[in-house]
């Protein structure tokens, strides 16, 4: 089966998980186990193999831009990472790339050999202030994170602040904010708790605190500081619901891009549309990922004219296509309905 034109994304961004193996136990992790994975670097060149086929298309199509995440686990306990950026630089002209990582490992030496591969950015994630994110991470993770954070700011490296909000942290956000422009980072953004895999018991928020949880990044985005030769760290409100909070400040309604422009490939190959939206649609070592894109699960994802359940009423139905559909399928059991935090579906 070959993807036609109206099948093939504009753009493609794969999230890569390179293997289960990660140096922490994270209480709020998705993963299940965190096994060695058993891929080889030849098998990670097959699924790259896969990934260029797709973006390069064939005669009919035009080749479209790509760009992977690399994550795990965690990226940077992995042996055969950096011969895998050595491949990387091989193909910059067909796709950038980012890292996924709990920045632990980082030290000035892995930011200076990063500058010779040039990501677009390495990704750390922070879960509050010292106490909130060693609770979750282990003793002592905060401060690692922060060093390996000012390491990669040092060389040059954009480094963006990931923070996971759930009931225990989501009024932290400020702080961890304020640490981002503290430290010169790019970004800083959050995304809410999936509860699956480790975290499968920690409370996700309320339709109201999802609320006041947006408001609150919306206040955090609005303050400023003198620059001091340091350049602006962007606090985004790019993700489901939050442009309803984000007012002029949040640009156009958000629609997750899942099964669309985004695909996740896991260690043993299998493909989802989100890491946390586990709907498996084939394994990318069985068949060619253009032939993944067309099934049945990224194809309803991607209909912009279904309206979820509980939508209905709603003037962002379609434009915002439900939310996150993650979070209905870890609730309910069913991604087709509205997201379990929007407030709007639950006033309605």
């Amino acid at each position: 089966m070959t993807v036609s034109n109206h099948l093939r994304p504009t753009h493609l961004l794969l999230q890569w998980h390179l293997s289960d193996r990660c140096n922490l136990r994270c209480a709020h992790c998705y993963q299940h186990a965190h096994r060695e994975s058993a891929r080889s670097l030849a098998d990670w060149h097959r699924i790259l193999d896969r990934f260029l086929a797709f973006l390069e298309g064939d005669a009919r199509t035009s080749r479209i831009p790509g760009h992977i995440n690399v994550t795990g686990g965690e990226p940077f306990a992995l042996r055969d990472l950096p011969a895998l950026l050595d491949t990387f630089t091989t193909h910059r002209a067909a796709f950038g790339f980012g890292i996924l990582s709990n920045g632990t490992l980082v030290d000035r030496d892995w930011a200076r050999r990063l500058k010779h591969w040039r990501p677009r950015y390495v990704q750390v994630s922070v879960d509050g202030t010292r106490a909130t994110h060693d609770a979750i991470r282990g003793e002592g993770r905060f401060d690692q994170a922060v060093a390996g954070i000012a390491a990669l700011v040092a060389a040059r490296i954009p480094v963006v602040i990931a923070f996971t909000a759930h009931r225990a942290n989501w009024r932290e956000f400020p702080e961890v904010a304020s640490l981002g422009r503290d430290l010169g980072v790019a970004r800083v953004w959050a995304d809410r708790l999936i509860p699956e895999g480790e975290g499968g018991d920690m409370e996700t928020l309320t339709p109201y605190e999802t609320r006041e949880f947006f408001e609150l990044m919306r206040s955090s985005a609005r303050i400023e500081r003198p620059l001091l030769y340091k350049p602006r760290t962007e606090i985004a409100m790019k993700r489901a619901l939050q442009f309803l909070a984000a007012g002029a400040d949040g640009a156009r309604a958000y629609r997750c891009t899942a099964g669309s422009s985004l695909l996740t490939v896991m260690p043993d190959g299998t493909v989802y549309p989100c890491r946390r939206l586990p709907l498996a649609a084939g394994n990318v070592f069985d068949e060619p990922l253009a032939d993944i894109y067309g099934k049945w699960q990224m194809a309803e994802l991607r209909d912009s004219t279904a309206v979820p359940l509980g939508c209905q009423r709603c003037l962002y139905a379609t434009v915002c296509g439900g939310g996150l559909r993650c979070l209905s399928h870890a609730l309910d059991g069913d991604w087709r309905r509205s997201d379990p935090g929007c407030w709007i579906a639950a006033e309605s």
